[in-house]
């Protein structure tokens, strides 16, 4: 169903259980499920967001200034695509770390062709730095990156299975929704991504799956056509 897609996954997802530096353990199973999805086929860009190491928005109220604090967020999203990397790397699946800007010799700077080089020839490419520009969220860089390569899809990989009509783990009665509209989720207040980088994939037609990656195959799954989490797109 999908050739191209752009995973975006969290910072605190790399950070295992607490959500704090890296956990080796959640790094190899994400490499894992990662690599397993390349080598059946699947072209794979990634883009992490670096919240267990630092969050920019967050040092503000501890008096960083918003500026240099995204540009250290910036920074820590670099530190967990390498990381990264070489758990994809020790699966036997090449991995090349891109910035958004320029950090040689620590990884390339990124342009849309070396990357889409990489991808065609079975490799998995990691966009690290955000946008490159404070204020904007590594949600907002995932979805540039998916419209800028051409992805079939967004894939966000969450600690739950969806959207739900209100959040699963302090509302017993929330329910799952299988699909949604970009104006049924802005409507509803659904909190997909945030409103940039939603109003960029609404007006790139750029459908966004919201999934569970710490289920192991979902990746697989979703490459075989498989209904996983919740599909947002277009009516």
């Amino acid at each position: 169903m999908y050739k191209r897609v752009l995973l975006k996954l969290s910072g605190e997802s790399l950070g295992g259980p607490a959500g704090k530096g890296l956990d080796t353990e959640s790094l190899r199973a994400y490499a894992q499920e990662i690599a397993q999805a390349a080598k059946a086929g699947l072209q794979i860009g990634i883009v992490n967001g670096g919240g267990n190491i630092f969050r920019g928005l967050q040092g503000v109220g501890s008096g960083f200034d918003r500026v240099d604090g995204d540009k250290m967020g910036m920074l820590a999203t670099v530190i967990n695509a390498l990381a990264l990397s070489m758990f994809i790397r020790e699966q036997g699946v090449e991995a090349k770390v891109f910035t958004a800007t320029p950090m040689e010799p620590v990884a390339d700077y990124y342009m849309r062709d070396k990357a889409v080089e990489v991808l065609e020839r079975g490799g998995v490419v990691l966009i690290a730095g955000g946008t490159g520009n404070p204020f904007f969220t590594t949600d907002s860089g995932a979805a540039l990156r998916a419209l800028e390569i051409k992805a079939d899809a967004l894939l966000k990989g969450t600690n739950v299975d969806g959207v739900y009509t209100a959040d699963p783990k302090k509302d017993p009665s929330a329910v799952k929704y299988e699909s949604l509209t970009f104006d049924e989720a802005l409507g509803r207040h659904l909190k997909v991504m945030d409103q940039t980088a939603f109003a960029l994939c609404s007006e790139g037609d750029m459908p966004i799956i919201v999934f569970d990656m710490h289920q192991r195959g979902n990746l697989t799954r979703i490459l075989a056509g498989e209904k996983v989490g919740t599909l947002v797109k277009k009516a």
